[in-house]
């Protein structure tokens, strides 16, 4: 019986030593570089997938990510990622002007370039290996005819990042599909400012009974404005993206829809694609869609599990 114990103590530790050989034989080292803010929960799951791949490759992961908003702090963050020549670069493409010289720079430099979320319809042409995420545009443009399956005839965009080329274009996407019977409503980033300028827009545009907020920044002020002015049952609300507050409003009937694009994956896949080309040479032939998916009361529950493991 010792034998065997002895046996199974020696097959468990070359398994462990292995396991450890084969994640120092890899220990490549990616950065990824976003434009998301740290108070927003979605970028809080999409650090998750990435930093959860890179343990699982035996790989470093680097986050990085301004403090607000600002495309020139994410330009600079970019460009001293490229300066550390990592062995990938995972980056948002969040703005073509500001971004594209950036990602030409690494692919001139060798350094294979993921991106993510935004800018997949541009990223190819300035040498991005492939793009993760969802067609922005059509994401907004369903969002808006599945507000007039429910009976909207006029809505509202609510943009809490204009100049954000993905946001903007799925405020295009949504106003589109409207045929035009659309407004937008920029803000900024601050829940009360949020709410006030829902509020006063509101009041003023009578017409507008369906709202679509580009993520949860702005969809829980969004959310607590209606409550508080007790008009939730007079507006269909939708979303972009999921949070813990998002699942409750859906599963209480304060929201009627969200729209998933599975960030988690946003953040996870580019790192197993980055090892992967880094081994083998291996990488997708075409851009990998996360979303769009739809997130109602029917099953917001099964997603609130996910959501508290930090996956959704």
């Amino acid at each position: 019986m010792r034998s065997h114990k002895r046996l199974l103590a020696i097959t468990l530790a070359a398994a462990c030593l292995t396991t450890s050989a084969l994640a120092s034989a890899a220990n490549h080292r990616f950065v990824m570089v976003t434009h998301g803010v740290p108070s927003d929960p979605f970028w809080t799951v999409v650090k998750n997938g990435a930093e959860q791949a890179a343990k699982q490759m035996g790989d470093t992961l680097e986050y990085r990510s301004p403090s607000t908003f600002d495309m020139a702090q994410m330009q600079q963050l970019a460009q001293a990622a490229i300066a550390s020549d990592p062995d990938g670069l995972i980056i948002s493409f969040t703005d073509e002007n500001a971004l594209g010289k950036v990602v030409q720079n690494a692919s001139d430099r060798g350094i294979p370039v993921i991106t993510i979320n935004s800018g997949g319809d541009a990223a190819a042409k300035y040498g991005a290996l492939l793009h993760i995420g969802q067609s922005e545009y059509e994401a907004g443009k369903a969002a808006a005819e599945r507000m007039r399956e429910m009976g909207v005839e006029k809505g509202l965009c609510i943009n809490h990042e204009q100049g954000n080329q993905g946001l903007d274009q799925r405020c295009d996407g949504f106003i589109d599909g409207f045929d035009g019977n659309a407004d937008q409503l920029a803000t900024s980033y601050d829940p009360t400012e949020i709410r006030n300028a829902i509020i006063a827009y509101l009041n003023q545009h009578r017409d507008i009974k369906g709202i679509l907020t580009l993520g949860p920044i702005s969809a829980e002020p969004m959310i607590q404005a209606m409550r508080d002015e007790g008009v939730t049952d007079q507006f269909t609300l939708g979303t972009f993206d999921l949070s813990p507050g998002i699942l409750l409003a859906l599963q209480q009937g304060g929201l009627d829809f969200a729209i998933d694009q599975q960030q988690y994956l946003q953040g996870y896949l580019p790192v197993i694609f980055l090892e992967q080309y880094a081994q083998n040479g291996l990488m997708p032939a075409g851009d990998v869609a996360t979303g769009p998916g739809f997130v109602t009361k029917q099953n917001a529950a099964q997603v609130m599990e996910l959501s508290k493991k930090g996956i959704r």
